[in-house]
């Protein structure tokens, strides 16, 4: 059954930068995943960055992040894909984010946003044969 995760909890509050929970990924059988990044409040003149890092004990990270989503301003949805198939000393993974704000001071930044993984199902290694349509005369 494929894996969902939840490395940043829906509508979870953020008013300054933070770390996700760590997540086991290692009994993912494809190591393929759609993340889906959800902004459902924010205010003006404030950007969002999110980064996924990995780790194979749990405790020492990638120094660069494994995928950077593109950074965000509004709500709404952005989707891209982490492929860790080739990966294989990664057995977790968890997320990064950074918020910055600009313009007037007050008040401090603010994003409630969730980012969801779902596993995308291993796809067949086998060629699909194909048949050849033939052209009455």
């Amino acid at each position: 059954m494929p894996q969902q995760l939840a490395l940043i909890p829906a509508k979870t509050k953020m008013e300054g930068n933070g770390d996700g929970p760590s997540l086991d990924i290692s009994s993912s059988a494809s190591r393929t995943f759609l993340c889906l990044l959800t902004v459902t409040d924010q205010i003006e003149q404030e950007s969002l960055d999110v980064s996924i890092y990995g780790s194979a004990d749990g405790e020492k990270w990638t120094p660069k992040p494994l995928l950077k989503l593109p950074q965000q301003f509004y709500r709404g949805t952005t989707k891209m894909v982490l492929d860790l198939s080739l990966r294989s000393e990664v057995k977790f993974i968890r997320a990064r984010w950074e918020l910055n704000r600009w313009g007037r001071g007050a008040p401090l930044p603010m994003f409630v946003a969730g980012l969801e993984l779902k596993e995308v199902p291993a796809m067949s290694r086998q060629s699909v044969p194909r048949t050849a349509a033939v052209a009455p005369e």
